[in-house]
């Protein structure tokens, strides 16, 4: 719901090309009708995104319903990204010292940085990794490691990941990619192996990222990126500090040209950073399955 209202250019694209947008919680689905009997004010989120189109997809043997993120073989498509930009370093005769990728589900983070831990795990070349999340939605951060659904109605299968309960609806962030309760199984695995460093990180110090970035290279970042980008602008000030010079590569997964109500808002001051409920976090962990 609130991705639908705060980003509508990217609802009218679809729809230039004939899609159908609904908002969710929708009243199209048992999913979504429950969810708004409980909160007719729900600000959605991708859990409950992810249930009410499996719901809808698994009523209709035409429809075929494709995940974007957080499932292994969906990060493992995407490593062609970091297999990409191996490529493109060799060919300038460089490697990084830190990779860094926002981090929702997992996909867009695993992209960039997994080509560059398997190197590492083979002893090939060390360097330090570091995926970054919303504060409003800190699953690596302050979630535990425990089986979970992937999905609020629980149709999805359970799955091992670093997550804030199913039920956690996040605060309403303009970084909507990233407002999912859990991570994927193979991220939240190498950083409970401590092999990513996990950051949480305020929107409004992401934005101000995002414009020293977009004055500097010309190049606007959607509100999910801006993650990276703060913490890829800390790294390079923190080696300035320090008198050592890095190679930092981080992943700019999207251009803000669709948000820039976002970035209006922000520059409007009327955006604010908001931080995880303890205790809504407290109540939705206490629904994890039981797993023996």
């Amino acid at each position: 719901m609130v991705s639908y209202q705060q980003k509508p250019y990217r609802r009218a694209l679809m729809e230039t090309y004939g899609a159908r947008v609904v908002a969710s919680p929708s009243t199209q689905t048992q999913a979504g009708r429950k969810i708004l009997a409980q909160n007719p004010n729900s600000n959605g989120s991708l859990g409950i995104a992810i249930s009410e189109a499996v719901e809808v997809a698994a009523a209709d043997e035409q429809t075929k319903y494709a995940l974007g993120s957080v499932l292994n073989h969906v990060l493992l498509h995407q490593t062609v990204i970091g297999q990409e930009a191996l490529t493109q370093l060799e060919m300038a005769g460089d490697y990084p010292d830190i990779v860094i990728g926002c981090t929702g589900g997992g996909s867009n983070f695993a992209g960039i940085a997994f080509p560059f831990l398997g190197a590492k795990l083979r002893g090939e070349r060390d360097i330090q990794v570091i995926a970054v999340e919303p504060a409003a939605c800190p699953s690596l951060t302050r979630g535990k490691y425990a089986y979970d659904f992937g999905d609020t109605a629980h149709l999805t299968p359970l799955t091992k990941m670093h997550t804030l309960g199913s039920s956690f609806v996040p605060e309403g962030i303009h970084a909507g990619g990233l407002r999912y309760h859990g991570m994927a199984p193979l991220v939240s695995h190498i950083v409970n192996l401590g092999l990513v460093e996990s950051r949480a990180e305020y929107q409004l110090a992401c934005f101000a990222a995002g414009l020293t970035f977009a004055r500097a290279e010309g190049i606007l970042p959607a509100p999910e990126a801006n993650h990276a980008v703060k913490a890829t602008i800390d790294e390079a000030l923190l080696c300035k500090q320090e008198g050592r010079s890095k190679t930092i590569l981080f992943n700019l997964c999207g251009h803000g040209h669709f948000d820039m109500q976002a970035y209006i808002d922000y520059q409007a001051g009327r955006l604010v950073d908001t931080e995880y409920s303890t205790e809504e976090v407290a109540m939705a962990l206490a629904g994890l399955p039981v797993v023996d």
